[in-house]
């Protein structure tokens, strides 16, 4: 019993531990940029020795995927969760201003985000699983716009409601690329409301019918 009792204590140690690290590892990313950031500083800023690091992460880049993938997952998941309050009916308002407050979230993981982005695009492998978790995003998107198919109608313009969850994540890498340079959440926010909005709505202009 003693054992078992001890495993779990180091169990829960090296999750609090790679918890830490992965905590530290993103405030010290968002303030400098993976490329400039070295394995001593995250120690450094978690409060670790080197063993440490090397106990949960073979390398920077592999602690910098974990910290993506934790907040894209999350990220997902509210999403769908976000989606998922309306019945059959889609209110794209309501909907949008829920995904817009998930999506929208601070500015240091923009920061991160796009660092990552950066580097996925330079390493062929990392840009596979990169893709992966972006697509998770979207199949959430898709699927909530699937499942409003018949009660809800979607501009003819976006093909397929896969079509459409492409639209909506291309909107918000637009527009939050100028949040990172104007650093104005609130008028990002409105701007990604109206946007999201106005792909996801039938719009006569855009259906080619008369004003």
């Amino acid at each position: 019993m003693a054992v078992k009792e001890t495993a779990g204590r180091v169990t829960r140690r090296r999750v609090r531990t790679r918890a830490n690290l992965l905590g530290a590892a993103f405030a010290v990313f968002a303030a400098k940029g993976f490329g400039r950031v070295s394995i001593e500083e995250v120690c450094e800023a978690a409060g670790y020795s080197r063993g440490a690091f090397y106990s949960n992460f073979d390398s920077l880049d592999e602690l910098f995927f974990a910290l993506y993938r934790e907040r894209a997952d999350l990220i997902a998941e509210q999403v769908s969760v976000a989606l998922a309050l309306d019945g059959p009916d889609l209110d794209v308002p309501a909907a949008v201003d829920r995904v817009t407050e998930v999506l929208l979230l601070d500015r240091e993981w923009l920061l991160v985000k796009t660092d990552f982005l950066v580097h996925a695009a330079r390493d062929p492998v990392v840009a596979r699983a990169l893709l992966e978790h972006r697509s998770r995003l979207r199949r959430a998107i898709a699927d909530r716009l699937a499942r409003a198919r018949g009660h809800t109608t979607l501009p003819a313009v976006l093909g397929d409601t896969d079509g459409a969850a492409h639209a909506v994540v291309a909107a918000y890498d637009g527009v939050t690329t100028q949040l990172l340079l104007d650093r104005d959440v609130e008028h990002a926010r409105a701007w990604l409301g109206r946007l999201l909005t106005a792909l996801l709505t039938e719009s006569s202009a855009v259906s080619g019918g008369t004003p």
